[in-house]
């Protein structure tokens, strides 16, 4: 920081000895060696390194000596690698690294690879194989590849926020599922501004140019305590996440040292392209009284074509930012008597409205039975449900009568208390239950973000309960309707298996079943699919879909959850084929997910231009003068009679304004009425993106006709 504020005043002097210069001639050589004596004497010190940055290095360079010598003495056996396609190399154990391999295969392979998978365990490529495996070598348009990408880019930032704030006590740095990174730490009271961005960007391309290698070491819990005892944050990991006696893996390039599982890039320099985003606050473990952080932000990638287009769909994003476009469009605004709940205008409320019905539409079509549950709760089903030890601080809790309630959550436990009034047999099952009940969620006030992050909202969501040998089909139902829902909104998904955790409920052969089920159910939707292995909820496996917008964005919205937990807890049960109780399996299923997030999404996909069968505003009707103002009302009525949302301009402005401000606010259709059309009872046709092409002159019935049969295309 001083250097810099060094180079600042030197530049000032330089410019006002310059400009004197210009004002007062003299001996030119005189000057110039003034100048350059002055510049010498003012030039800024080099930063001196942190005592405790040098502690740590030299703990490392200790420990990791250390292993190099233990890794020479590793033995050395020829193994066999087993590529995807099945085709065999030859390679030497504790030698032999993924990229040895790659480099053999093709240069450009070894110049494009970011990581490697070893018998299904992401590897680095400089880390040797240890025996025989399956490897599967892992680029950039990997979905773990881009992890291991924005995370090693994630040290990047670390270093150079080191570099750039003298105070700073990293705290953690993970690469996000939507793209990018952050770094926390803890700056004292001093916070990060854009006017920051400049210095630290410069700090993060002196560790790419410098190509650093990422090198890894295991460390013994006491041997990671003593690297790290100069930072609280990371003593506290380390004391509450690794066990007495166990270890932990840490990384280095440069002079960055961090915890990590990693695995990360070869060396800085794959980074090609990368930058400060943004910035904001934070709390320590997300936790309000803990330590205020702040938070950089950055995204990166392997080539700078790659790092322009993201900047292009940037500028989108904010051209379409759902909060942005629902203000213009006068679709909904929020206010601070009622934190986190949105108020929907009417031109809001239809869009809401129509997202509804649309999905109702679909329950009559797949069977389903829409169902409406209360929305407070006596806290004992949150304690049946355990909810209320698990989830309370994220529920608004009351007294009444000196007895505790809950405001609903979720619907889940609802839908238990439903199945249970009634006694069932297995002919009775499949039950499924929809629900488009408010939920409220007490989200911290920092979270709170537009209508993806509310506190109250509504979701479509239901539960089907059904038998064990019933699962593959209900799912499958579930995919169906899904890939059509999806399909109508012009969104690609991609999907996810998450499969049994190390602890778990229920039987081991109940879980294999049930996931086979699943699978079986994709692999018959034809689209590719990734396992997650071990990464299901302790209670059942589940199904995870992200859609992908138009800005290439990708957004959690459908799920389909198995659980054997919740009718287990609800003593649910049905009577099967030898009249003895059974108990049913639960699927937690959503597809628009909330719809108040679904909505904030569709505005950004769309950019505000709304299908029709979905718009606020669908025709407008303009008439040439006030001669043609009775026509023009005539064919109001009787668009609006038709169930279309229809607005009529009386104004007196000219023609041509009146037809722009009606494509500018976003009506599909825009109907030109005047004596002509008065005479012959039809409307002079034009479109939203069309406007002054394609116009056509058809009659009121013909016209309505026409809007009818785009509104049942989903147009």
């Amino acid at each position: 920081v001083h250097g810099e504020s060094s180079a600042i005043i030197i530049e000032e002097l330089s410019f006002a000895m310059s400009a004197e210069d210009q004002k007062v001639p003299s001996n030119e050589v005189e000057q110039k060696e003034e100048k350059s004596e002055k510049k010498k004497k003012e030039k800024p010190q080099a930063a001196v390194e942190p005592e405790y940055i040098r502690n740590r290095v030299q703990h490392w360079e200790k420990l990791y000596s250390k292993f190099e010598e233990e890794r020479k003495q590793l033995p050395q056996n020829e193994i066999i690698v087993t590529l995807p396609d099945g085709k065999q190399l030859p390679a030497t154990s504790n030698v032999t690294s993924p990229l040895d391999l790659a480099n053999k295969i093709s240069n450009s392979m070894a110049k494009r690879i970011v990581a490697a998978k070893v018998n299904d365990t992401m590897w680095d490529l400089t880390r040797p194989l240890e025996e025989s495996c399956k490897i599967e070598l892992i680029d950039f348009e990997h979905k773990d590849g881009q992890h291991v990408f924005w995370h090693s880019s994630a040290h990047v930032l670390g270093q150079a926020i080191e570099k750039e704030f003298a105070d700073a006590k990293l705290c953690i740095g993970p690469a996000l599922e939507d793209g990018g990174f952050y770094y926390d730490f803890h700056n004292g009271d001093k916070h990060v501004t854009p006017e920051d961005y400049k210095n630290i960007e410069k700090a993060i391309d002196n560790v790419v140019k410098a190509k650093q290698p990422f090198q890894r070491l295991v460390l013994k819990k006491e041997d990671a305590l003593e690297m790290f005892k100069d930072n609280s944050f990371k003593v506290e990991i380390i004391s509450n996440k690794v066990p007495d006696g166990a270890s932990c893996t840490a990384y280095r390039c440069g002079n960055l040292i961090d915890l990590c599982r990693g695995p990360h890039l070869p060396t800085t320099g794959h980074v090609k392209a990368i930058g400060v985003t943004k910035h904001s606050s934070a709390y320590w473990l997300g936790k309000a009284d803990r330590e205020s952080l702040q938070r950089v932000y950055g995204i990166s990638f392997p080539d700078k074509d790659k790092f322009k287009e993201y900047k292009e769909l940037l500028k989108k994003a904010e051209e379409r930012d759902h909060r942005r476009v629902g203000v213009k469009q006068q679709l909904f605004f929020f206010n601070d008597l009622s934190p986190g709940s949105c108020f929907f205008l009417p031109h809001g409320a239809r869009i809401y409205n129509k997202l509804v019905e649309f999905i109702r539409v679909e329950y009559r079509k797949h069977g389903y039975s829409e169902v409406i549950s209360p929305n407070v709760y006596n806290i004992e089903l949150w304690k049946t449900s355990g909810h209320y030890d698990n989830y309370k601080e994220n529920m608004f809790l009351f007294q009444c009568e000196d007895v505790e309630f809950g405001v609903k959550p979720m619907n889940c436990p609802g839908h238990c208390i439903m199945f249970g009034h009634n006694a069932h047999s297995y002919r009775d099952l499949p039950l499924r239950y929809a629900d488009f009940g408010v939920l409220h969620r007490n989200e911290i006030s920092g979270a709170l973000s537009g209508l993806t992050r509310v506190r109250r909202f509504q979701q479509d969501d239901a539960h089907i309960f059904c038998r064990h040998d019933q699962i593959e089909q209900e799912v499958g139902g579930v995919l169906d309707m899904l890939t059509f829902v999806y399909g109508i909104f012009g969104f690609d998904f991609h999907i996810g298996l998450s499969t049994r955790p190390e602890k778990f409920l229920g039987e081991l052969d109940t879980w294999n079943k049930a996931e086979a089920a699943l699978e079986s159910c994709l692999k018959k939707l034809g689209k590719p699919f990734h396992v997650n292995a071990g990464d299901g909820a302790f209670y059942g496996p589940k199904i995870d879909i992200q859609i992908c917008d138009a800005l290439k964005r990708k957004h959690q919205c459908g799920t389909i959850q198995l659980d054997f937990n919740l009718p287990v807890r609800f003593k649910l049960h049905y009577k099967n084929e030898q009249d003895r109780h059974e108990t049913p399996v639960m699927i937690h299923r959503a597809i628009l997910g909330s719809v108040e997030r679904m909505l904030a999404i569709l505005i950004e996909h769309t950019g505000g231009k709304w299908p029709f069968w979905l718009s606020p505003r669908q025709v407008m009707i303009v008439p040439v003068s006030d001669k043609s103002f009775d026509y023009a009302q005539k064919v109001h009525q009787q668009i609006h009679d038709a169930g279309f949302f229809v607005d009529v301009d009386m104004s007196n402005r000219q023609l041509p304004k009146k037809v722009r401000e009606a494509q500018l606010e976003g009506f599909n259709f825009i109907l030109v009425v005047g004596e002509k059309e008065a005479v012959d009872g039809t409307v002079n046709v034009r479109k939203r993106d069309h406007a002054d092409h394609d116009a056509k002159s058809i009659s009121v019935a013909e016209a309505i006709v026409m809007l009818e049969d785009i509104r049942k295309q989903y147009l």
